[in-house]
């Protein structure tokens, strides 16, 4: 288990991009989830369309050891919740200092307001060939796109990340 306060590196696996690495600092791990903070580690700017990651703004980031995703609450600067990003991804690895995620391309965005929830990248999904490589794997994603969603609409992420 990783200990609060400390620093690990978040390592997301992107295949076959190249990897996104950058530092976090612990909040908690209780030996199945962890929970980091960091700042976004992107360009200046990257503008989605439903919403703009910018400078300054913070990730309270929830990894599952036995879950197929991770929850990103993202924060402006100024401590104003932007929304909820969410990767599908395999559970999370943690070793030697480093926390590991696999991205299967499947994403979710939820507003601030949960007004709007967004399913993202299912095309990128079904361009990366996992179905075919890893049937398996593929079911267990789109279950996990299926479950966020879920949680989204009906107010579920709340209970989920107390």
């Amino acid at each position: 288990m990783l200990t609060p306060g400390t620093d690990v590196k978040v390592r997301l696996v992107k295949h076959p991009r190249k990897d996104v690495r950058y530092p976090a600092t612990v909040v908690a791990d209780d030996g199945t989830r962890v929970v980091v903070r960091a700042p976004w580690a992107g360009p200046p700017v990257r503008d989605f369309g439903f919403v703009r990651f910018e400078s300054g703004d913070v990730f309270t980031e929830h990894f599952w050891r036995d879950r197929w995703y991770a929850v990103k609450e993202v924060r402006a600067a100024d401590g104003t919740l932007k929304g909820w990003y969410c990767d599908v991804t395999r559970p999370a690895v943690v070793e030697n200092g480093t926390l590991t995620i696999e991205d299967l391309d499947l994403d979710l965005w939820r507003s601030a307001d949960g007004a709007t929830v967004l399913r993202l990248d299912e095309d990128e999904f079904e361009e990366s060939g996992l179905a075919e490589r890893d049937p398996d794997a593929a079911a267990r994603a789109g279950r996990a796109l299926d479950e966020l969603e879920r949680l989204a609409r009906d107010g579920g992420f709340e209970t989920l990340l107390s």
